[in-house]
């Protein structure tokens, strides 16, 4: 059984990794760069400190946490854990796989991309009110997107952004309950 799902896993990485274009490899590597999104992340956080006030400092601790956990686990725990080679160092797979940029670290089970980015996209998604419907979508298809990439850019299998996207959620759902809990228990934090 396992090894079905490993061919499978394999199968699919290789239907998803060959669909290259030069256009789509210069905009794989910008989704992939994590560098690049820090103008983002310090706009976002100036918009929540202006409009949430003292509630910004709950929402900012928090997905901070979700994230620095979601990377914590993903690198520092299951990565040396399973040793799961990425798909651009195996060798039974260098003749079929497109490696657009750079390898990265040897393993990678499971991405650390797809759980930092889906620990800040559903953070948002769940703690946001409803009128912010569009920019909640948008979040969530710049995670789905950036953890494509992943794959595009032959680093990761599914099943490692796949996992990668389950831990950052459950751990962003778990900093959403904190958040509910500090609004409710502690005044300093409501507006």
């Amino acid at each position: 059984m396992l090894e079905t799902l490993k061919q499978l896993d394999r199968d699919l990485f290789i239907h998803l990794n060959e669909m290259h274009s030069p256009i789509w490899d210069t905009i794989m590597i910008f989704m992939s760069d994590k560098y690049v999104w820090i103008p983002f992340y310090l706009g976002l956080i100036g918009y929540l400190a202006w409009r949430y006030r003292r509630q910004s400092i709950a929402m900012v601790l928090l997905v901070i946490a979700s994230i620095g956990a979601a990377d914590f686990i993903a690198s520092g725990l299951m990565k040396p854990y399973f040793m799961r080679l990425r798909p651009c160092h195996d060798p039974a797979l260098a003749e079929v796989i497109n490696v657009v940029q750079n390898c990265g670290g040897k393993f990678g089970f499971i991405s650390s991309h797809a759980a930092n980015t889906f620990a800040l996209a559903v953070f948002f998604s769940l703690v946001l009110s409803e009128r912010y419907l569009i920019f909640k979508v948008l979040l969530l298809s710049w995670a789905v997107i950036v953890t494509y990439s992943r794959i595009y850019l032959g680093v990761h299998y599914p099943s490692d952004v796949l996992l990668g996207a389950l831990l950052g959620s459950g751990l962003a759902y778990l900093a959403s309950l904190a958040y509910g809990l500090l609004l409710r228990r502690y005044t300093y934090f409501r507006l």
